[in-house]
C-alpha cells in the first residue's frame, strides 16, 4: 500500500512539476530544448494574424455548410445578404465533388474530422502521448501538416489576472497563462467543466451560440480544440508545434462563433 502511495504520488509530482515555478527556475539550464525565446510581445508571431484568422473562417465555414440542414434556427435570425452567401456557396460545393460524395452531402454525414481534412489537408485527434507518463497528445490521424499551419485551438474559459480562479486551479493541469497574464483554463472536466458550461449558457442570444461547448464531450463540433492535450516537448523529442495568440475580432460573423472553444468568464470583458 506505502508503495502504491508513493509510485501515484511519483507519478503526479512528474505531471505537475513543469508548472512548479521553483522548479523551472532551477531546471532552466538543463533544459535549454523546452525554451523559445520571445523578446516581446508583440513579436511573438509565427504566423500572421490575417493567416490565423482566414484559416479559422474557411474551417469553420466549412462546418457551417456540413451542418446546413441544422441551422434552420440560425438562419431566420442571419440577414437575408448573409443567408444568400451560404446557399451560393453550399451550390458551388455541390458542383465540385461527384455524385456519391453529393449524396454524403446531401445526408450530412461527413464527420468535423473529415471536414478538417477536405478544408486544410490533414485532421488531428486526442489519444494516448507516446511520452511516457505524458497522458494523452494530440496526433495528426490524416494527411500532412504544411509549415506554419494553424493545427489546433486551445479551448476553455477566459480569466482576466484579477479574476478568480484558485478552486479551479487545483489539481489542474490544463492552465495556460498568455503573455500578458491572462489565463485560460483547458480543463474538460471538475468544476472547470461546470463554469465554461454556465458561462456558455450566460452568453447565448436566443439561437445563436457564443461559443462551442462539445470540446467538452467524445462528440468534438470543431475538430480543432484539442490543443490543451499538446505535450511539450522534451530533451528527447523537440517541438514541432508552438503557441500563438491570437484575438478573436469584434466583426467575427455571428454564425460561426458557435465554433469558438473559448468563453470569458466575465461577461463585462470580451476578449
Amino acid at each position: 500500500m506505502p508503495g502504491r502511495l508513493l509510485r501515484g504520488l511519483r507519478q503526479r509530482w512528474r505531471r505537475y512539476k513543469y508548472r512548479f515555478v521553483p522548479w523551472i527556475a532551477l531546471n532552466l539550464n538543463h533544459n535549454p530544448r523546452t525554451l523559445r525565446y520571445v523578446p516581446e510581445e508583440s513579436k511573438d508571431k509565427v504566423i500572421s494574424d490575417e493567416d490565423v484568422l482566414g484559416t479559422l473562417l474557411k474551417v469553420f465555414q466549412a462546418l457551417f455548410l456540413n451542418d446546413f440542414n441544422k441551422q434552420s434556427d440560425i438562419l431566420t435570425v442571419l440577414p437575408e445578404t448573409v443567408k444568400s452567401k451560404y446557399q451560393d456557396l453550399l451550390a458551388v460545393q455541390h458542383q465540385r465533388v461527384n455524385l456519391l460524395e453529393n449524396r454524403h452531402q446531401q445526408r450530412n454525414i461527413f464527420k468535423p474530422e473529415e471536414i478538417l481534412y477536405k478544408t486544410l489537408g490533414f485532421s488531428v485527434a486526442r489519444a494516448t502521448s507516446s511520452l511516457i507518463s505524458a497522458g494523452r497528445g494530440v496526433f495528426v490521424t490524416k494527411g500532412l501538416v504544411p509549415k506554419g499551419a494553424v493545427v489546433s485551438m486551445y479551448p476553455g474559459t477566459v480569466y482576466q489576472k484579477y479574476e478568480p480562479i484558485f478552486f479551479q486551479s487545483i489539481g489542474n493541469p490544463f492552465i495556460f497563462r498568455c503573455l500578458d497574464g491572462v489565463l485560460i483554463d483547458g480543463n474538460d472536466k471538475g468544476i472547470s467543466k461546470v463554469v465554461y458550461r454556465s458561462c456558455n449558457g450566460r452568453d447565448r442570444l436566443g439561437p445563436l451560440s457564443m461559443s462551442d461547448s462539445t470540446w467538452l464531450t467524445s462528440e468534438i463540433h470543431n475538430p480543432l480544440a484539442v490543443g490543451q492535450y499538446v505535450n511539450n516537448c522534451s530533451n528527447n523529442r523537440a517541438a514541432n508545434v508552438c503557441y500563438q495568440e491570437f484575438d478573436v475580432p469584434t466583426v467575427f460573423p455571428i454564425e460561426l462563433k458557435q465554433y469558438i472553444p473559448n468563453i470569458s468568464y466575465s461577461c463585462e470583458k470580451q476578449r
